[in-house]
């Protein structure tokens, strides 16, 4: 198997999640005691926010580089919104690096969905990284109209999932989002960010959902076992 370094912290709750996903996923394939080797990083969320996501490149650079010494084959970035640097971070350290948002692409594409609502940080829904990725792979990405929306999104990503806080209340305000993108025809819904899915899922709402953290899981199990 390959080792996988992971960046992760971006939350921590969500990178619990990928460590469950990829464990489980290899021992799925591979039965017995097989389980991921890996590493992980777990930047302190605060710093990142401190500095904003726009300038967390070197945060982000010096997390991939202590993995890249512990001898990892590929290294993940276990947040959408950090994938603003992937392709820079990739080049410079000159180690495959597993994109969220190709893999989604991918498996959105597959299911012949051509224009998707997106969910996600500020930095995800209005800067042109993650559209341009999956305008790539024939997808039109919608995001919610409203500044006030996408700011209320942004808050409650990091006051209360960032922090494990579930909110039956919010939950039924992110349903209202999905409803109104629908609407305005969306034929999905990418959760493009990864702690989105412990608050909201498929039975949530009637409009297929893509679970990022899911998706980019199941890509990391094909890497490690290939």
């Amino acid at each position: 198997m390959k080792k996988i370094g992971l960046v992760g912290g971006i939350s921590w709750v969500s990178t619990m999640d990928y460590y469950k996903f990829i464990n489980e996923g290899i021992n799925s394939r591979l039965g017995g005691l097989n389980f991921a080797e890996c590493v992980i990083y777990s930047l302190n969320f605060g710093d990142v926010q401190a500095k904003s996501w726009e300038n967390a490149y070197e945060l982000l650079l010096n997390a991939c580089k202590s993995l890249q010494r512990s001898g990892v084959d590929a290294i993940v970035l276990c947040a959408n919104t950090a994938h603003l640097f992937a392709d820079e971070l990739q080049q410079e350290l000159q180690l495959p690096f597993i994109n969220i948002i190709s893999e989604t692409g991918k498996v959105v594409k597959q299911e012949g969905f051509k224009k998707a609502g997106l969910l996600g940080t500020q930095f995800t829904m209005e800067m042109d990284f993650y559209k341009k990725k999956l305008e790539a792979y024939g997808i039109e990405v919608l995001i919610p109209l409203e500044p006030a929306t996408r700011n209320y999104i942004q808050h409650t990503v990091k006051e209360e999932l960032g922090i494990g806080f579930i909110s039956p209340q919010t939950r039924a305000n992110y349903v209202s989002i999905v409803n109104e993108l629908a609407a305005r025809g969306a034929e999905c819904i990418i959760l493009g960010c990864t702690e989105i899915p412990l608050l909201i899922s498929q039975a949530d709402v009637v409009i297929p959902v893509f679970n990022t953290t899911s998706i980019h899981s199941q890509a990391i199990v094909n890497y490690v076992i290939s």
